[in-house]
């Protein structure tokens, strides 16, 4: 069976689940044997740029939607206006890795020994390929992260010399800019290697990339919060989130390793028209190498409207338990609402750009929080809101989505394992949010995606296509 080919006994079940399940890329029930991430890479993308190719040559004049201008206004939503393979993002039913749930990937995909959550290397190898992998493959994954981790010695110094006072985010998008010296990418097409094997070496950037990432991450933590003491050593029979969580000094909480492990597969990808997986969607076309493309999604992360709002979440939480004191009653905390949102404020946590219904990442996370912290009083908090927020917000009548997001929880959760450090929270999303804009950017050049380049109109260019006045 082709890699993309549908499974009727898979697709069945999905058709029934989701109206989008046809527009869905079905998985390969059967995962390759080999262990080695590449070399299943080799096998499957011929079939798919044949697909591919044969899909265009039928349908390439079909046209798929209108435009209208309050979507060129409105920061193109719900313009559809570039492929994007790794994941899609249905309004009513949430995230979709390659096909599969967060509540199928949290069944299907391996599992550390003795762990509950699932390993992101497992939910990698699915973004790449399509298959959820065996435990073999992703324990491969594993060592071969933990064989590629170790920093160039410039990039540990230039992050020794970063001033205490620049931003965790944009410490590690300087040191990801600065790992482009070892872009196997770069080198090769300046030695004007063929574009069909553009690929490899995409593949080989994003491997050494992702292996880096927590070292980079663990580096800054420690530099700003842990008065620079070592990160120590990588272990190559520890997972990518064991290390990590060892490396930024978590090593004696088993909890908060599967917490990391939890973090780092939800928060990986969200379909390609965010932010952060749009821009390195946009500078991988250029064909800069995974580390500048990277970057540049880096920085679209850091920003207060995408990767920032759940340090702007709990910032307001703690106001808000700051004011009221301990446990206040429903009715109290309605009040509190209210008179939040009649001063002109926001809920922080509330509502997404595209999601219609409670976010599946702050779902998993709510039940990761009654198994191992259902006391604490923060989340206590944060469930209290959760009965009350939406009701409110709906009898406003101005929330098109009245549902909590992931922002609204993550950072509940760090803070009880004593990572309190706000600042910093982006950079663990930025961690994960590689799997997901890196598994794509493998295969945009191994399908040959062209250089984006939409079409920019002025207003009175937009004014005289629809044929208004332009006075008017």
């Amino acid at each position: 069976m082709s890699f993309l080919a549908t499974s009727i006994s898979r697709l069945a079940p999905r058709l029934l689940q989701s109206k989008n399940a046809s527009c869905v890329i079905v998985a390969s029930r059967h995962a390759s044997s080999s262990t080695n991430l590449k070399d299943v890479l080799s096998d499957l993308i011929p079939k798919e740029q044949s697909r591919i190719k044969s899909f265009k040559q039928q349908y390439g004049k079909t046209n798929i939607g209108s435009i209208t201008v309050d979507m060129v206004y409105g920061g193109m939503r719900g313009m559809k206006g570039l492929v994007y393979e790794t994941s899609v993002l249905d309004p009513d039913e949430g995230i979709r890795f390659r096909g599969y749930s967060i509540p199928e990937c949290q069944q299907l995909l391996p599992k550390a020994p003795g762990g509950q959550e699932p390993l992101p290397e497992g939910l990698f190898w699915l973004l790449v390929t399509g298959q959820v992998p065996t435990e073999e493959q992703v324990s491969w994954l594993s060592k071969e992260w933990a064989k590629r981790a170790a920093l160039p010695s410039h990039v540990v110094t230039m992050l020794d010399n970063f001033p205490t006072n620049l931003h965790p985010m944009s410490q590690f998008s300087a040191a990801i800019t600065a790992l482009n010296s070892e872009s196997s990418f770069a080198r090769a097409y300046s030695e004007g290697v063929n574009k069909a094997k553009y690929w490899e070496f995409i593949y080989e950037d994003s491997m050494d990339l992702i292996a880096k990432l927590p070292c980079v991450a663990a580096k800054i933590y420690r530099n700003l919060y842990r008065e620079g003491s070592s990160i120590g050593a990588i272990d190559s029979n520890q997972d990518w989130s064991a290390n990590f969580a060892n490396m930024l000094g978590y090593s004696n909480s088993a909890e908060f390793t599967e917490l990391m492990r939890l973090y780092l597969t939800i928060h990986s990808d969200h379909e390609g028209g965010n932010v952060s997986a749009h821009t390195s969607h946009l500078v991988g076309s250029a064909l800069s190498d995974p580390y500048l493309s990277f970057s540049a999604a880096l920085n679209g992360l850091a920003g207060p409207l995408h990767g920032l709002a759940n340090q702007e979440v709990l910032v307001w939480l703690t106001a808000l338990q700051k004011e009221m004191g301990g446990e206040v009653s429903d009715e109290k905390m309605r009040d509190y609402i209210w008179n939040t949102l009649k001063s002109g404020r926001v809920v922080p946590g509330y509502g997404h750009a595209v999601l219609r219904k409670t976010d599946p990442r702050y779902q998993c996370q709510q039940e990761f929080a009654f198994k191992h912290l259902p006391n604490d009083p923060m989340f206590k908090l944060v469930h209290q809101l959760y009965k009350i927020v939406p009701p409110v917000l709906l009898e406003q009548g101005k929330a098109k989505n009245p549902w909590p997001n992931v922002d609204a929880h993550s950072g509940v959760l760090l803070q009880y394992y004593g990572m309190t450090e706000m600042n910093y929270y982006t950079v663990l999303f930025g961690v994960s949010r590689a799997l997901g804009v890196l598994a794509q950017l493998i295969w945009s050049r191994a399908l040959g995606f062209p250089l984006e380049r939409p079409k920019s109109m002025s207003t009175d260019g937009l004014m005289t296509l629809v044929g208004a006045n332009k006075s008017g």
